[in-house]
């Protein structure tokens, strides 16, 4: 009898778990969430439990359907770790379209491996992976995973939409903590497009959410977690790399990262001390000193990647930069520092997300928000930033890695967010002075002189460390609206004390005329075009956003072959929008001389999509009346 009772019981057990893994078939999934997706998260359950400042779980059972090969990109089938963060569990099973299992994959199966690039010199940061290729689409990936941290200071987001074209079917936060921790909480873009359910009691707090329908990403669209719904977590009292903390404000914050992270680490030789000292010599002004003592720092060092324990957040000793020659963000800014320092320059250590789509912190939650490092100098009432890292970047010029965004400025007595510098459309200006020759067989051959300043400078400078043949590609790429292009020279000036960057270039091109019995058909504008055109959409979802401004100016003079006349010549147009200002004139000089004159400003924006329409046709006049053309013949 009992032995019946038993094999019921495992005949049952068996059944049950056949339907559990039926409810993987691709046919169970709603039919709204499979449009626009490559993938349909089926469940996404993340549990956190942070038992003490110093210990916190992460729990991870993911099941995705990947409907072909671009929903791969979802699939992540790994963690990382180091001697702080600890893998107790990892293992994922591969079911086919109708929820057959195919294949169970334990800890065994995923490969280890160095989590940092090879940049990086000390780390102790590994990655162990699941290295999946399917043999069909769509399938079905079952992944679990436990890491223990000790580090209590990072809580992930959680973005209950994972990215665009991925549908979520059901997905689940829970995070269980001790009161006294007190942990932080802000929640961005929740709306009734989202229909999120939050539990909430005083030791937990859960989120849920159901059927989200895949989204398409739109041209110009704000950055994804601006869009979508974000929360974000902290705790007041954390612990990093084994290191004890305590703030509920940046002040409280930076007070404690200047005391537990930075103390310490800005002792230097008396030799150094009295070489830097010597550098400067009778200089009293301390932009001028700090200048001094940057490009030396520039001619010394060399940027490596460190990311091994504390080491990646705790600087370096600037006595061992001093010596050895290298160092990261974090050591190079310290110990640019430490030297300012000696001669009496006082700047502070900033922290802030390196990225050239200005990710940013977020202040409205005290907790760790940045992956990068660089240096505030106080100037009357306001702040010149220095990029310790490059060893050719101006004194004082900020590029797009770092413009325009939050910084965690860290000082004795407590930090501060600050912005840092934010470049107008009149700055990141580019001004072009040109002069080319038509030949009747239709020929080009001309001079064009550029200086690029602000972010266009950015955009620009690095030319001048490229070699022969890829100035040459660059040049092809920039004025890649002239057929037949030959670069003849090619002449750079960078001047890192007005931070202008100069170019001089003579080129030829045949046949940039067509020829046509004897008329010539060609382009005034050959050296300033802009041809970019949004993307046309018959609906509309999201808003969109310029994120900086810039202004094109040019002066471009056209001679004509002798014995030529003008048959038919482009008027020009103004444009004055909310989006910026257009205009292009062609002024007849002589008979054989035409000067193009052209100016474009774009303003930096954030902009309802009621208004992209509107945008688009601003960028379609601007690249229509660039691309103008003159008809000429012989008289």
């Amino acid at each position: 009898m009992k032995t019946k009772i038993v094999t019921c019981f495992l005949l049952l057990s068996s059944f049950l778990t056949s339907a559990q893994k039926l409810d993987y078939s691709i046919l169970t999934i709603p039919d709204s969430l499979k449009q626009n997706a490559n993938a349909v998260v089926r469940l996404k359950q993340i549990e956190i439990n942070i038992s003490s400042q110093k210990s916190m779980t992460y729990k991870t059972l993911s099941v995705i359907t990947v409907l072909n090969e671009y929903g791969l990109r979802s699939l992540d089938l790994g963690e990382n770790y180091d001697r702080n963060n600890r893998i107790n569990k990892i293992e994922a099973v591969a079911y086919d379209a109708f929820g057959k299992e195919l294949k169970t994959y334990k800890r065994k199966d995923f490969k280890d491996q160095s989590a940092t690039d090879d940049g990086t010199i000390f780390s102790d940061n590994r990655v162990l992976y699941l290295d999946y290729t399917p043999i069909t689409y769509p399938f079905t990936m079952v992944y679990e995973s436990e890491i223990e941290s000790a580090n209590t200071v990072f809580i992930p987001s959680w973005f209950p939409m994972e990215s665009y074209l991925v549908s979520t079917q059901n997905t689940v936060l829970t995070i269980t903590f001790k009161p006294e921790l007190k942990l932080k909480i802000k929640e961005l873009n929740f709306s009734d497009t989202f229909p999120i359910e939050k539990m909430e009691t005083p030791t937990s707090v859960k989120y849920t959410v159901k059927n989200l329908i895949a989204k398409r990403p739109e041209e110009l669209a704000p950055k994804f977690e601006q869009l979508f719904p974000k929360v974000m977590f902290g705790l007041s009292v954390f612990s990093l790399e084994g290191i004890n903390g305590n703030a509920d404000s940046w002040s409280e914050m930076g007070k404690w990262f200047y005391d537990e992270i930075l103390n310490g680490t800005n002792e230097l030789s008396e030799e150094t001390k009295n070489n830097v000292k010597n550098l400067v010599g009778n200089e009293k002004e301390p932009l001028k000193k700090a200048a001094i003592i940057y490009k030396y720092v520039q001619e010394k060092t060399r940027y490596v990647s460190i990311q091994e324990g504390i080491g990646g957040w705790k600087p370096m000793l600037a006595k061992d930069v001093d010596k050895l020659g290298y160092g990261d963000c974090k050591a190079l800014t310290n110990y640019t520092k430490a030297l300012l320092d000696q001669v009496g320059v006082t700047s502070y250590y900033a922290r802030l997300y390196g990225d050239s789509s200005k990710r940013e912190i977020d202040t409205d939650i005290v907790s760790f928000q940045s992956n990068h490092v660089i240096l505030a100098i106080p100037n009357n009432n306001d702040y010149v930033w220095l990029e310790c890292t490059s060893q050719i970047l101006p004194f004082g010029f900020q590029g797009d890695f770092t413009d325009d965004r939050n910084a965690f400025v860290i000082k004795p007595n407590g930090g501060e967010i600050i912005k840092t510098k934010t470049y107008t459309e009149s700055d990141n200006l580019k001004s072009v002075k040109a002069s080319y020759t038509i030949t009747e067989q239709g020929n080009l051959s001309g001079k064009v002189h550029m200086i690029s300043k602000g972010l266009q400078y950015d955009d620009s400078y690095s030319k001048e460390r490229a070699s022969y043949e890829n100035q040459v590609k660059a040049y092809k790429e920039e004025f890649s609206n002239i057929n037949n292009l030959k670069i003849k020279k090619i002449g750079l000036t960078n001047n890192s004390e007005t931070i202008e960057f100069t170019e001089d270039i003579e080129l030829e091109a045949e046949g940039y005329a067509q020829n046509s019995a004897g008329k010539l058909l060609f382009a005034l504008n050959a050296f300033d075009q802009n041809s970019y055109v949004p993307k046309k959409y018959r609906t509309r979802e999201f808003a969109f956003q310029i994120d900086r401004g810039y202004t094109n100016e040019a002066a471009i003079e056209i001679n004509l072959p002798t014995g030529f006349i003008i048959e038919a010549k482009p008027e020009g147009i103004t444009l004055d929008t909310e989006f910026g200002y257009y205009k292009i004139e062609f002024i007849t000089q002589t008979d054989n001389k035409i000067l193009c004159q052209r100016k474009m400003v774009l303003k930096k924006g954030f902009y309802d999509k009621s208004k992209y329409e509107s945008y688009r046709k601003f960028r379609e006049t601007i690249a229509k009346n660039d691309n103008s053309k003159i008809v000429i013949t012989k008289a």
